[in-house]
């Protein structure tokens, strides 16, 4: 690249990807930031861009669920991030499960190769002047959050926990005690059930609820994020609480006996060949040691070899409604925005998103273009204004749902065929996206 870039974009998760994708296919010249492999945080494992550290798959992918409904929108809008996840996707039922590393490899190459996108691996300590979209994650550097924090004159940035699942291998899984199958056997049979019976389901939840945390300075309950509860925090809060949430065994008959068990804990494929498997729900803090001797009370993960254990990180995001537009940009200057979980958007499929918001609508004002206008009838509409809406006045990470889209203003029967009506309007109204 030669001559000043046109716009830089910070930080090479997906939001920034996605970012500098969009930029890029718009045809201007592009500086991404990135400090990995110079420097990396405690969720980083890998040098490649766009990495899944939370070993999660890109949730739902069905149009009656809201995260469903916002890929499909982002798909035909042109999102790299949605193209590399459906070339590289594993079966896992309804959802859009991908090998990560594959998914991050492809997205990597795709970036690197592109014409427009000069890769700069170099850890950025200010806000660089506009145009420039900060997509750093909430694992921002401590520089450049306080720089961050500088420009915006005070204390911009709220906080709040948040926690990722242990791996465990395929092979070591005792399938004597457990089964394949997807809740109410919709799609292909992608989840191994592991079934616990009353006593042994009382058993763990008591001893989970028990276990050594690893300390995290200023840790307390009341700060994680609802959306990606510690596994160790939900047990703490009731016995049934795992029962009815991340291990209920509704849909999910044991195929010896026909008959549903008293608990299910679910394990999800963590990459194309199978032989690595995620714990569904089990976002973890306790130590390491905690981990192994109680989530081996599962009587199909006993004799489990543990491939990684679950970690906790500290996230920070951005005070949003009173910073930012429905843009992303900041409000006193259009040219600066921002994407990704800084932003307080909540989960993979959310932050691209706001990046691919934040990438088209600044290459409009770049190029003297109309800015897009995505209404508050779609998924990315409703969760860039969700961000902006200064009526909030406690403001909270959020994931996109369908709370946050306008009612249809007619009945619709039955809660699937709402949603799909919600979601087939906000198809109507995605607008047009060209990349020029």
């Amino acid at each position: 690249m030669t001559g000043p870039a046109v716009a830089t974009v910070v930080g090479a998760g997906l939001a920034g990807c996605e970012a500098a994708w969009q930029l890029a296919q718009r045809g201007l010249q592009v500086r991404l930031c990135e400090m990995k492999p110079r420097k990396m945080t405690p969720a980083h494992h890998s040098p490649d861009f766009a990495e899944l550290v939370c070993s999660n798959s890109l949730r739902g992918d069905r149009l009656e669920n809201a995260v469903g409904l916002l890929k499909e929108e982002l798909r035909r809008s042109g999102s790299l991030i949605l193209a590399c996840a459906d070339e590289t996707r594993v079966e896992a039922g309804g959802c859009l499960a991908v090998d990560r590393q594959g998914f991050s490899r492809l997205v990597t190459e795709k970036i690197r190769s592109h014409p427009n996108i000069t890769v700069i691996e170099a850890e950025v300590r200010t806000v660089p002047e506009g145009p420039v979209i900060i997509a750093s994650g909430p694992l921002t550097s401590e520089p450049l959050s306080a720089a961050v924090m500088d420009y915006f004159g005070g204390a911009a940035y709220l906080n709040f926990y948040d926690a990722a699942a242990p791996l465990v291998s395929g092979k070591s899984v005792d399938m004597e005690q457990a089964w394949f199958a997807s809740r109410y056997d919709r799609g292909t049979p992608d989840y191994v059930n592991c079934a616990m019976d009353e006593t042994q389901y009382k058993a763990f939840v008591r001893e989970l609820a028990a276990a050594q945390e690893a300390p995290v300075h200023g840790f307390e309950d009341s700060r994680v994020f609802e959306g990606c509860m510690p596994v160790e925090v939900m047990a703490r809060r009731g016995e049934d609480t795992l029962r009815f949430g991340p291990l209920k065994p509704v849909g999910l008959p044991d195929p010896k006996t026909g008959k549903e068990p008293y608990a299910v804990v679910q394990l999800r494929r963590d990459n194309a060949a199978g032989t690595v498997y995620n714990l569904v729900g089990f976002q973890t803090h306790l130590r390491f040691p905690e981990q192994k001797r109680v989530f081996s009370m599962i009587p199909a993960l006993r004799n489990a070899e543990f491939l990684r254990y679950g970690v906790m990180h500290r996230n920070t995001f951005l005070d949003a409604p009173r910073l930012l537009d429905r843009t992303y940009a900041d409000r006193r200057n259009p040219l600066v925005a921002f994407a990704g979980q800084m932003t307080g958007v909540e989960g993979y499929v959310e932050s691209t998103a706001s990046g691919f918001l934040a990438a088209v609508c600044m290459a409009a004002r770049i190029k003297g273009e109309p800015v897009p206008d995505f209404p508050a009838e779609t998924a990315i509409g409703a969760l860039g204004r969700y961000i902006s809406d200064p009526s909030v006045t406690k403001f909270q990470p959020m994931n996109i749902n369908f709370g946050i889209l306008p009612p249809l203003g007619r009945k619709v029967k039955g809660k699937a065929n709402k949603n799909l009506a919600i979601a087939e309007r906000a198809l109507e109204k995605l607008p047009l996206i060209t990349e020029k």
